[in-house]
């Protein structure tokens, strides 16, 4: 049987195509621009202070009136999709095929008679003498329906057609197979041949090699991280085992002459002077250098840090550059992580820090109270950190601002370490070379905080507690999870305060085990969130989170510390000093011991028991042979005892 192919002529089955790859693509691209306003139950709402409010209106604001490429596509793409929609659905259709028995309104398997009762009646009510022109019927709407009536009939009465509509659903008979192709015919029209092939020549010889080019030498440009490759190569020559947070910085803007950013047309010369002026001669020439690009670009980050107002016509850039910092500081910080340095990767965590709160990093005096709603830094002396004096001293002068300062102290980030600990799951001690896990125990204690009081608890509920932990820590300690999930009624920060960053953000933390001895990075640091905020105050009050690592080798006392950072707040910071005790196998108990030998040794009897046994190793011996040397030694102490028997 001969295939017949056919293409298509009105262009509807091209569209149908289109229409159906559109859905495709942008039902979930669609989806995915959708912001999440899911709220779980442990989460409240972010900083509510006046500041915040103003600067979540002005990234909405900005966000839309300025759509991305992708929510350009996604907007192209759905009038696309209605239009073709709207196209097909009023398109005529002319690959139906001719039906009778519809077009009388009968169904299939009346006999002759019948069907000539049913064409008297549809006669009298359809002829064009009995009908009457309207407005609606003309004479040849009238006249054409009566002759498609008459065709049908004629069709059915005639019985090879019959016959041949109701076997193969056709008048003329059983068809070949025909095949639609989803092309208009113009495409394939000779007189449009030169024009096809050329856009046919311009895509596959011009746009998908350069694609394909631009993809290729994009991703050989940039790292991991996504960020230049000479720019990690500039963090790699520069960052040393001794950077401070003013090394991190100058490190920073040596990559302001590699990336890419959309620079304005607005001059920066006079907030340049303003800015030098601020930070000093000295530090401007370690920090700007001479490229220009850099030199622009840290002007405005500086700017940003020293509080300046840009204007509006530069504001858009420095939020470019400023939503840049987060992607190149991670990029140094995997850097520093790969030589275990523990002075840069604490710097470079804290400066994520100062990013947030637009404060101007060390060298410069830190103000963590200008951190907090319409508080200058000029206000108090610098490392003033005495949040409940602040909140005292405005209440007595009754200045409004208390109100925006209250509310931003309910949602800081101040994290407190209620336990530190290393465990071995199913040991009591730690051994060489044994699996052990650093578990921290956290919550965030705000400073305006009421101070809680830990509940009472008689002997038995003491002792019931223990239990509870104890298994509450061994259920967290078997999971997969490096954080404990979130006990009902735990709540936590649904978004720093950071009334100048260009953006929402998340408050997180680095969970960090550090030996400040060496300066080494002993476990590379954890990035955690949401952590629950102080309800009741009592030893359960907290969330677990722990670092798998591997002990030493050898045995010996090691003094650690525990630091964790945050990337959010200035000098919310916390450590604890932590011992690890590895012992030798022999503190185990012998019952501990012969649990570890009857599983490490193997069978005399097996492959593996005979080579440790020709190594010198220990075996376990058959059952057989230690019931043949209980039997003999019974046998023995028998004999034995008939002798003396004798003897007597």
């Amino acid at each position: 049987m001969a295939n017949e192919y056919h293409y298509d002529e009105a262009g509807n089955m091209a569209a149908y195509f289109v229409i159906t790859f559109l859905a495709l693509v942008l039902t979930p691209l669609t989806f995915s621009l959708i912001p999440s306003r899911s709220r779980t139950a442990n989460q409240p709402t972010p900083c509510e202070c006046g500041p915040c409010i103003a600067q979540r209106k002005r990234t909405r604001g900005s966000r839309l009136h300025l759509p991305g490429k992708k929510m350009t596509f996604v907007i192209a793409g759905w009038s696309a999709f209605a239009y073709l929609s709207w196209k097909v659905a009023g398109a005529k259709m002319d690959n139906q095929v001719y039906n009778p028995f519809e077009i009388l309104g009968i169904t299939p398997g009346l006999s002759e008679k019948e069907i000539k009762s049913h064409f008297k009646k549809l006669s009298k009510l359809y002829h064009p003498d009995k009908v009457k022109v309207s407005v609606n019927e003309t004479v040849e709407i009238i006249q054409n329906r009566f002759v498609d009536l008459t065709k049908a009939y004629k069709s059915l009465t005639d019985p090879v057609i019959r016959e041949n509509l109701e076997k193969y659903g056709n008048p003329d008979g059983r068809q070949e197979l025909t095949m639609g192709i989803a092309l208009p015919a113009w495409i394939i029209a000779g007189r449009n041949n030169i024009w096809v092939l050329g856009v046919y020549a311009i895509l596959v010889g011009g746009v998908l090699p350069a694609l394909v080019g631009r993809w290729w030498f994009g991703n050989r440009q940039k790292t991991k991280d996504g960020i230049q490759a000479l720019s990690a190569a500039a963090f790699f020559q520069n960052l040393t085992e001794e950077s401070t947070e003013a090394d991190v910085v100058r490190v920073l803007a040596s990559a302001y002459t590699f990336e890419t950013f959309a620079a304005s047309k607005e001059s920066t010369a006079a907030l340049e002077v303003e800015v030098r002026s601020a930070i000093g001669d000295a530090a401007w020439a370690g920090i700007a250098g001479e490229d220009a690009r850099r030199r622009r670009a840290m002007v405005l980050i500086s700017a940003y840090l020293l509080r300046i107002d840009v204007g509006q016509r530069l504001a858009k850039e420095q939020s470019a550059l400023l939503l840049q910092t987060p992607l190149l500081l991670s990029a140094m910080l995997t850097i520093s992580q790969s030589r275990n340095w523990l002075t840069p990767t604490l710097a470079i965590m804290r400066l994520h820090a100062f990013f947030a709160q637009a404060l101007p990093p060390a060298p410069s005096p830190r103000h963590p109270l200008a951190q907090l709603p319409d508080i200058k830094i000029s206000e108090f002396a610098a490392n003033d950190s005495n949040y409940g004096a602040l909140v005292e001293k405005l209440e007595e002068q009754s200045d409004g601002r208390v109100v925006d300062v209250r509310k931003a102290l309910d949602q800081w980030g101040r994290v407190e370490i209620v336990d530190a600990t290393f465990r071995v799951i199913g040991e009591r001690i730690i051994t060489p070379s044994s699996i052990v896990y650093l578990v921290v125990k956290l919550r965030v204690t705000p400073p305006n905080a009421e101070p809680a009081t830990e509940e009472e608890l008689d002997a038995d509920e003491t002792k019931r507690a223990m239990r509870a932990a104890e298994e509450r820590e061994m259920t967290f300690l078997n999971s997969r999870k490096d954080a404990e999930d979130l006990l009902p009624g735990q709540t936590f920060s649904g978004g720093a305060h950071a009334p100048f960053w260009p953006g929402t953000r998340k408050p997180n933390w680095w969970l960090i085990l550090a030996d400040d001895k060496s300066n080494r990075v002993v476990v590379p640091p954890l990035k955690i969130s949401e952590v629950p905020f102080r309800r009741t105050g009592n030893s359960t009050d907290f969330r677990a989170y722990k670092i798998q690592f591997q002990a030493p080798q050898t045995t010996g006392l090691l003094t650690w510390r525990v630091y964790v950072v945050s990337d959010s707040f200035v000098g919310e910071e916390v450590k604890r000093d932590i011992v690890m005790k590895i012992d030798d196998v022999s503190a185990l108990t012998a019952d501990e011991q012969g649990d570890e030998d009857e599983i490490s040794d193997p069978d005399e009897d097996t492959i593996a028991g005979q080579m440790a046994a020709m190594r010198g190793g220990s075996v376990k011996k058959s059952a057989d042979e230690e019931s043949d040397e209980e039997s003999s030694t019974d046998d023995d102490e028998s004999s034995g005892s008939s002798s003396d028997s004798d003897s007597d």
